[in-house]
């Protein structure tokens, strides 16, 4: 969504925030700005539609330079992508940005225009500048007291960073339900929205907490919440620089697709033994929660959803208790009845996912065990608001479209699966074979992705294509629901999965010669069926791509490409079929000629409702 960069130094910080913007282009963005407060004492503004490097370009036209500034990538909430509506926004002597939506921005506005405050754009962020400026003539001798007062008049969820010409080193920030981080520097400090945005220039940093405002200025951080300096530690970020690098590949989807080899391999190191979860992995408190586990509600959205789906399969299968999975923003807007002793599991690549965030935040935790959560940021507002949390360890992902997050969030969804089963009477044969698959995991991955010279042979198929639909049946419907997600998102082909079972109720009417039919055929108890399903689509001249770890059952022909893997342990068959899907989604968005990484309307981090 939105990306909020800002710096205050002893230097001049224009490429810094520049370089900021950048690498927060990966959230999804319609327009970019920046604000710097010049040696001269004036506030210059640099608005563009469009991309980041539109904002450069205009900066080698007509160079600006400052010690403080701040600058933003817009994604259009209220009012239409333009450049009046572009971040930053002034009032008066101050400009800010802002990420969120303000909820009572409306009645606010009517009151300041009451109050002589002409308003030219379309956007919520307006309404809070004004507010603002009304508050610095409240307060002209303490910026951060009118930032404070500011706060406590909005409604809604925000990040928000301030600068003013009157205090040419510092700049105030603040947070309520949208993320934000302080980078520590050396006679220069920093804020964003992402700490991506930053590793350029520091490696350690403050994660805001809910309602706190901090006065970040070149000497120093100091935070406040209601009224009072509170300390927050200092992390080291030890990722390296270059995972946000595209390294040999032409697209960051592209390299974490075959980044999944080593990410899933580090999401089980230490969570698994020769022949058995490593049960204190999941935290302190685990086992005794396990322990009284005798339900399971999930909520995500988007991809998590999808492995939260398929994690019903296990947790039923193995761990024999009622799963129930809801996408979160229907979740949080229904009365709903609690099953008896359930653990409350939220799933979000980022964290920061406003849905799943205000689901977790609107259950009353007394009907629960306990909220745990499977997540890929360490520091991110789900995972300090859950009881406890298992990572992923993905590494950084860039791609809008989620590929390695979701592997390894099937991973973590597993073992949780194996935990709670132990509670149930499972025996102790079913783990051995779970987890003596879950090592063979990164291997199959890599023999998979091997495929991919000849799943972009495939992909030439679907250039004039319009439409798909993706089978599957099992855990290998959410999978197929997962494929044809991949695909619409990146290629712009509409996609949609159905269990096969379902053909003839319905989608069978679709099918023809120019309807793709993507059918996933693991060599598991449901395999006939499956065939039988397909039988329907041939019969109607559907073209039919199928994967499949039993070849011999799918002679080609005319109307059937079969893409063959390797044998596939039951377990990890929805992690497995995943990856292909991946690539062919990747490949057809190639040839469609779109913005693989950045698909138009999409954003990463989905930190508004």
């Amino acid at each position: 969504m939105c990306g909020i960069v800002g710096a205050v130094a002893q230097r001049n910080v224009t490429e810094i925030l520049v370089e900021g913007l950048k690498r927060l282009e990966y959230r999804g963005y319609d327009s970019a700005g920046v604000a710097l407060l010049t040696q001269a004492g004036d506030i210059r503004l640099c608005k563009q539609q469009g991309k980041v490097q539109n904002i450069e370009q205009a900066l080698k036209a007509e160079p600006l330079k400052g010690l403080t500034g701040i600058a933003h990538t817009r994604w259009a909430t209220h009012g239409k992508p333009s450049q009046k509506n572009s971040h930053p926004h002034c009032s008066g002597d101050i400009a800010i940005v802002h990420n969120g939506i303000i909820e009572n921005y409306q009645s606010l506005k009517t009151g300041l225009e009451k109050e002589g405050y002409i308003f030219e754009t379309d956007t919520d962020t307006e309404a809070v500048a004004h507010l603002l400026h009304k508050m610095v003539k409240q307060y002209p001798d303490d910026f951060v007291q009118a930032v404070a007062e500011t706060k406590k008049q909005l409604v809604g969820s925000y990040a928000i960073a301030a600068i003013h010409r009157q205090y040419p080193h510092r700049i105030v920030v603040t947070r309520q339900g949208s993320p934000l981080v302080v980078g520590i520097g050396y006679g220069e400090n920093f804020v964003a929205s992402d700490q991506l945005a930053l590793r350029q220039v520091t490696d350690k940093f403050i994660y805001l907490q809910e309602g706190d405002v901090a006065d970040v200025t070149d000497q120093g951080v100091t935070i406040y919440n209601n009224g009072s300096v509170v300390e927050h530690p200092v992390i080291t970020l030890d990722e390296k620089h270059e995972a946000a690098d595209k390294g040999e590949y032409r697209h960051y989807m592209l390299k974490e697709i075959f980044e999944q080899v080593s990410s899933l391999e580090n999401t089980l190191q230490g969570r698994i033994g020769n022949d058995h979860i490593i049960e204190e992995s999941f935290g302190a408190r685990a086992r005794d929660i396990f322990d009284r586990v005798k339900s399971v509600q999930i909520v995500a959205c988007g991809t998590s959803y999808h492995s939260g789906v398929i994690a019903k399969y296990w947790i039923e299968e193995i761990a024999g208790i009622p799963c129930s999975v809801e996408i979160a923003s229907e979740f949080r807007y229904r009365k709903t009845v609690v099953l008896a002793d359930a653990l409350f599991v939220s799933i979000s690549q980022s964290g920061e996912t406003a849905d799943v965030l205000a689901a977790l935040r609107g259950v009353d935790k007394a009907d629960y065990i306990a909220t745990f959560c499977v997540c890929n940021v360490a520091n991110s507002s789900l995972v300090r608001e859950s009881d406890f949390s298992l990572m992923t360890l993905a590494g950084p992902e860039i791609g809008v479209a989620s590929t390695k997050a979701f592997t390894t969030q099937l991973v973590c969804l597993q073992l949780l699966a194996l935990a709670l089963a132990r509670r149930t009477g499972n025996n102790e044969k079913t783990e051995r074979e779970w987890v003596r698959a879950l090592h063979r995991l990164p291997a199959l991955c890599g023999e998979i992705l091997q495929l991919d010279a000849r799943i972009k042979a495939l992909s030439n198929q679907f250039a004039e294509k319009n439409h798909a639909l993706f089978l599957g049946r099992g855990t290998e419907y959410p999978v197929a629901m997962e494929g044809a997600l991949k695909l619409k998102e990146i290629s712009y082909i509409h996609a949609e999965a159905y269990p096969a079972g379902e053909l003839k109720h319905g989608p069978l009417a679709l099918v023809d010669k120019e309807m793709p039919v993507i059918a996933l055929a693991p060599d598991n108890d449901l395999l006939e069926k499956v065939k039988s399903n397909l039988q329907e689509v041939k019969a109607r001249g559907g073209k039919l791509i199928v994967f499949t770890e039993v070849h011999k059952d799918f002679p080609e022909d005319e109307g059937l490409d079969v893409i063959e893997l390797p044998d596939i342990p039951h377990n990890l068959t929805p992690i497995m079929y995943t990856i292909p899907l991946q690539l062919l989604a990747y490949h057809v968005a190639i040839i469609k000629g779109t913005d693989v990484d950045q698909p138009r309307n999409l954003a990463k981090s989905v930190t508004v409702e």
